[in-house]
């Protein structure tokens, strides 16, 4: 479809522009000529920039999410199943190194509508992470389940060593924070004392 396509290249030539010069001093004009389309094309889709940086973060961030669902294998205890998670999730996010640094940085120069996006995507990969976690319907039940603002405390913390990594241009080497990463997944079920 079209439209699609459109939103698509839309979200690719924003990735683009605001990788080569920054989110400030990006302009429509940059995102439609990285695009190939035209202005009007772009305000069919989005009404500001802002309004674009927060769709192409939102994309990124649920193929990433994705990813990390097609990483679950229920048949495995939950510590594997988080381990192989963030294994996969680290490495999608590795291989694309200019829009990580986009996403983890810029999305926070949008102030509040960019801080209410990266909010909305951190509760749904903390809900995973709880899912996985605690177990589904049929899943045996931990005796003492990792609590909805544990995880959010998880989330954050990774967060937090990604965007280190990304600071310090190590995000090939991103898969180096697997370990820390479900070390403090167990500490914070209390699977690791």
């Amino acid at each position: 479809m079209v439209i699609h396509e459109h939103r698509h290249r839309l979200l690719e030539g924003m990735a683009h522009a605001v990788a080569a010069k920054g989110y400030a001093d990006t302009t429509i004009a940059d995102i439609v000529r990285e695009a190939s389309v035209s202005r009007r094309t772009f305000y069919e889709h989005f009404a500001t920039k802002a309004q674009c940086l927060v769709a192409l973060y939102e994309a990124a961030s649920h193929n990433a999410l994705k990813v990390l669902r097609a990483s679950i294998d229920p048949t495995h205890e939950w510590q594997t199943q988080v381990e192989r998670a963030l294994s996969a999730y680290l490495a999608c996010m590795a291989q694309n190194p200019v829009l990580m640094r986009t996403l983890f940085i810029e999305i926070l120069g949008l102030g509040t509508e960019g801080l209410q996006a990266r909010r909305r995507m951190n509760q749904e990969i903390a809900d995973f992470m709880l899912g996985v976690v605690n177990g589904g319907e049929g899943a045996p039940q931990r005796s003492k389940p990792l609590s909805p603002d544990m995880a959010m405390a998880v989330v954050g913390g990774i967060n937090e060593l990604i965007l280190q990594y990304i600071e310090r241009d190590r995000v090939a080497q991103l898969l180096e924070l697997v370990e820390p990463s479900s070390q403090l997944v167990r500490l914070a079920t209390g699977a690791e004392s």
